[in-house]
């Protein structure tokens, strides 16, 4: 016979908090493989956040996420998406 575990909305909220303390902890890297980048271009922040190329821009247009632009290449602060991130909890 199968078990079966019942997961409720309290494990999840468990999950999430413990999730966000992760990812807040000192020395955490995005990507544990390399060192992380302190600029990351558009198409590095999209994968992270998991947004569009819409979503981005809308981003920079209200200032959620700010931006410097060299050339015609964007980048964008890693301290910056961390904060994005940690605001969204």
């Amino acid at each position: 016979m199968a078990a079966f575990d019942l997961i409720t909305k309290d494990d999840l909220e468990k999950f999430k908090v413990e999730l966000f303390a992760e990812l807040r902890r000192p020395g955490y890297k995005l990507n544990k493989k390399e060192e992380q980048k302190e600029w990351l271009k558009s198409y590095e922040v999209r994968s992270i956040l998991n947004i569009s190329a819409g979503t981005l821009a809308t981003f920079r247009r209200n200032g959620t996420l700010r931006f410097s632009k060299i050339g015609g290449l964007l980048y964008y602060k890693h301290d910056e998406i961390v904060k994005l991130l940690e605001g969204a909890s």
